[in-house]
């Protein structure tokens, strides 16, 4: 299945798109990091250590429980990962395709924290030394452009 068909309705399914790159390239630049850490808890030895205190019943697979615990943890980021290169490789193009200024425009509006954007309009309009009608307008047609660099016309 293309990466395409998770955002279908165009406008919206470009806005949900521009949302999910930060995360999808967080995924790609953290996980390395993630696998080395599961790799290492898998092949960890647990320590014992002597105590005068009886513990409970020892659980004789608990070696065997650690290392299909990290095999599966590992095939979920496995499984993440592809899907965040699958996304980046679908929508990384579009996104250099845009012009620095809408590039700008589209992040200052849509990849800030909820409750921010406001923030983001003052910015652009400072920077562009433009009113807030114009500075939605210009965000408009920024992000009329990356929806027909996505889904085409």
């Amino acid at each position: 299945m293309h990466i395409a068909w998770q955002y279908l309705d165009k406008r919206s399914a470009a806005l949900c798109a521009l949302k999910d790159y930060e995360s999808m390239n967080h995924i790609l630049s953290h996980s390395e990091a993630e696998r080395i850490a599961i790799r290492e808890h898998m092949e960890g030895i647990p320590s014992s250590l002597p105590s005068a205190i009886p513990r409970g019943a020892r659980n004789p697979r608990a070696g065997e429980d650690r290392l299909i615990s990290g095999l599966d943890k590992m095939n979920e980021l496995a499984a993440r990962r592809q899907q965040a290169q699958a996304y980046m490789d679908w929508f990384q193009p579009a996104w250099d395709a845009l012009s620095e200024e809408e590039r700008y425009v589209l992040s200052q509006f849509y990849q800030r924290e909820e409750g921010r954007q406001t923030d983001g309009l003052y910015e652009i309009c400072d920077r562009f030394h433009i009113e807030r009608s114009s500075a939605y307008k210009k965000k408009d047609r920024a992000l009329a452009h990356l929806t027909v660099l996505l889904y085409g016309r």
